[in-house]
C-alpha cells in the first residue's frame, strides 16, 4: 500500500491557470506544501515569486531547496501590502475583504485555499479550486463530492487515482517534489482526466 496525498497534481492544476507570460507572483500560504512546491516551480520558470510568510526560518528552508541559479527569484515578504502591484496572486490561506483589496484592479486570485475565497471583487478574477473530471472510460465510481458535479473530483483525489493508474511505487507525502509536477500532469492527461474550469 502506498500513501498518496495527490498534491503534485493540485499544484500542476494551479500552475496551469497561471498565464505562461506572468513575470511576478504573490504567494500566500507560501510555506505550505502546495505553496512551497508552486513557488519553487515558478522560480525555476523565471517568475519572481514574492512569498508572504512571517517565518524567516521556513522561507530560508525553501530558498535552500531551490537551485542556486533560481534563488534570486524568491523574495521574502512579511507584509500583505507587498502584493499591491502584483496581478497574479496564488492564495493558500483565507483573505479578508481588506486583504483582497490590496490586490490591484484586474488581479487574478489562483486559489488552493479551503474553503474558497468569497468573490468580493468584481474587478478581479477568481479561479475555482482545482478539480478534474474523471476519464470517460472510468467505471465503478458510485459517489460524488459534495460541491461538485458527478464524475468531478478534487485535484488531490484525481492525483491519487493517477498515482494508482501509473502503478507508481513511491509514497507521496510531505513536501512536493516540484520535479514531479509536470510528470503527474502529463500522466493525468494521458489517462483522460480533464480539468474542471
Amino acid at each position: 500500500m502506498r500513501v498518496v496525498h495527490g498534491n503534485p497534481l493540485t499544484a500542476a492544476a494551479i500552475i496551469k491557470t497561471i498565464p505562461a507570460d506572468v513575470k511576478k507572483a504573490f504567494v500566500l500560504g507560501a510555506t505550505s506544501k502546495l505553496g512551497r512546491g508552486i513557488s519553487l516551480y515558478l522560480a525555476k520558470r523565471g517568475v519572481t515569486v514574492v512569498m508572504l510568510t512571517q517565518s524567516e526560518e521556513r522561507y530560508a528552508g525553501i530558498v535552500k531547496d531551490c537551485p542556486e541559479e533560481f534563488r534570486k527569484n524568491l523574495v521574502h515578504s512579511t507584509n500583505i501590502a507587498d502584493g499591491e502591484g502584483v496581478a497574479c496572486w496564488v492564495v493558500g490561506r483565507f483573505l479578508s475583504k481588506e486583504e483582497q483589496h490590496k490586490a490591484p484592479k484586474g488581479a487574478a486570485f489562483h486559489q488552493f485555499v479551503v474553503p474558497p475565497l468569497d468573490e468580493l471583487r468584481k474587478d478581479c478574477v477568481y479561479t475555482k479550486l482545482p478539480a478534474f473530471t474523471l476519464p470517460e472510460n472510468a467505471a465503478g465510481f458510485k459517489s460524488c463530492e459534495m460541491t461538485m458535479q458527478r464524475r468531478d473530483v478534487h485535484a488531490c483525489h484525481a492525483g491519487a487515482l493517477v498515482h494508482a493508474l501509473e502503478k507508481w511505487t513511491h509514497h507521496e507525502v510531505g513536501a512536493i517534489d516540484e520535479e514531479k509536477i509536470d510528470r503527474t500532469w502529463d500522466a493525468a492527461m494521458k489517462h483522460g482526466f480533464k480539468m474542471v474550469c
